[in-house]
């Protein structure tokens, strides 16, 4: 069973047709498949126009009462696709955001190399020109913060959400969970620390070279890049400090 799984706020006018891509590239490809949305309290209308979706592809639509954030909304789609799925060890989840950001072409190569043997597959991009500005100063200062984080030297870009993950390794980072919360910081810092936390648990791990679509988008962008900036510094003061108390011998 592959699981995707789509954090979404206000994406009304487009993740419907996005969702349909999907469905369009996985049945052709003959795979089983079950799409998850968390709708994180959008304003929008995104829940009534997915209305019809919902008849006609498997997908659930878990709608927040309240906002609660990117970081939160991944957790809740990862727990759900853990729970639902009975052979881990062979089902795998995609995550990737509802605005066509990232190019749902690029799932059949995912996985191709899952049903290779590989845990995880990851995107990457070697070009910053495809990006707007504000994105590509934050990607070459983020590059900065990202040496104090223990992230693994095989993902060039650390920061990025677009992946496929065997459930199993999912599973296991969940179950390692001490206060019930994967995810810490929010954006770009919550893709790194999940990153981080299933890293233990991975035993191959391969990375596409797979530009983010920009073109696709139709709103206006909500990125950011003091918020994301700053987070991504908490998630490396956070993992100094962890560091620190190990090596003194505190608690974990």
């Amino acid at each position: 069973m592959i699981y995707v799984g789509v954090p979404a706020f206000n994406e009304r006018r487009t993740l419907g047709l996005m969702l349909w891509r999907v469905r369009e590239i996985l049945t052709e490809l003959e795979r089983d498949f079950e799409m998850l949305v968390v709708d994180d309290a959008s304003t929008d209308g995104t829940s009534e126009v997915l209305e019809p979706y919902r008849r006609v592809l498997p997908l659930t639509v878990l709608k927040q009462p309240r906002r609660t954030g990117y970081s939160a909304s991944v957790e809740r789609l990862l727990r759900e696709a853990v729970k639902r799925s009975a052979y881990p060890k062979r089902d795998a989840f995609i995550c990737m955001q509802g605005d066509f950001t990232d190019p749902p072409e690029a799932i059949p190569e995912m996985l191709k190399r899952f049903e290779g043997g590989i845990d995880l597959v990851t995107a990457s991009s070697d070009r910053d020109d495809a990006c707007p500005p504000s994105v590509r100063i934050a990607r070459r200062a983020s590059g900065v913060l990202a040496r104090s984080l223990p992230t693994p030297p095989e993902v060039s870009d650390p920061f990025r959400g677009y992946r496929l993950y065997r459930l199993f390794v999912l599973k296991r980072a969940l179950g390692r969970t001490s206060d019930g919360r994967l995810l810490k910081h929010e954006g770009w810092a919550a893709n790194a620390e999940l990153l981080m936390s299933v890293w233990p648990h991975v035993r191959q791990v391969d990375e596409l070279t797979m530009e983010p679509d920009y073109t696709r988008r139709f709103r206006r962008s909500r990125f950011r890049a003091l918020p994301q900036l700053w987070s991504v510094f908490q998630a490396s003061r956070d993992r100094r400090l962890h560091g620190l108390r190990l090596s003194s011998g505190g608690e974990a």
